[in-house]
């Protein structure tokens, strides 16, 4: 298959600039969320996948701000995840994968790193919340890894789509 993005004609090349960007709309509102439940700290992490700890005294029962994610809900976020992640990763791979600007080694690291950090995205919050909160260090690196790569991916693919010539 040797496609060049930038020689696509016109309509195509502008639905695949539509639906990259409405994909990454999508992908960045789920980014946006992180920040809101975690404020991307560890701590915030943490508290999100095994809850907050309350102090219980005789005087007084505290409610936690957050509980920990029960067993139910994490395989339902890992799930689904996984799946749609696996999906959104190998259609934006395969449009990224011809372009012309990244190629060899660069090009096929840049289109497997997210698929691998998926995976070690989501074991990871599975041994925070039942190994050790130490793993959250594993989590945000794969995230940081997997956002890169994606949005390089974009980068790549709307510049050569829009503004590369014949």
């Amino acid at each position: 298959m040797n496609v060049e993005l930038y020689k696509l004609e016109t309509n195509l090349k502008t639905f695949l600039l539509v639906f990259i960007i409405v994909l990454t709309f999508g992908f960045s509102t789920g980014l946006a969320f992180i920040y809101h439940r975690t404020s991307m700290t560890p701590e915030g992490t943490i508290t999100n996948i095994k809850g907050s700890d309350t102090a219980l005294t005789e005087d007084e029962f505290d409610i936690p701000e957050e509980y920990a994610k029960p067993i139910t809900e994490m395989l339902l976020t890992t799930h689904t995840h996984i799946l749609s992640f696996s999906l959104i990763f190998f259609i934006v791979g395969l449009i990224f994968y011809n372009n012309t600007i990244i190629s060899g080694f660069w090009k096929i690291l840049i289109m497997i790193v997210p698929l691998v950090s998926v995976f070690f995205a989501f074991s990871s919050i599975w041994a925070i919340r039942y190994i050790s909160e130490k793993f959250v260090y594993l989590s945000i690196t794969t995230g940081i890894l997997e956002y890169s790569a994606f949005y390089t991916m974009i980068g790549t693919v709307l510049y050569e789509l829009k503004f590369k010539k014949k």
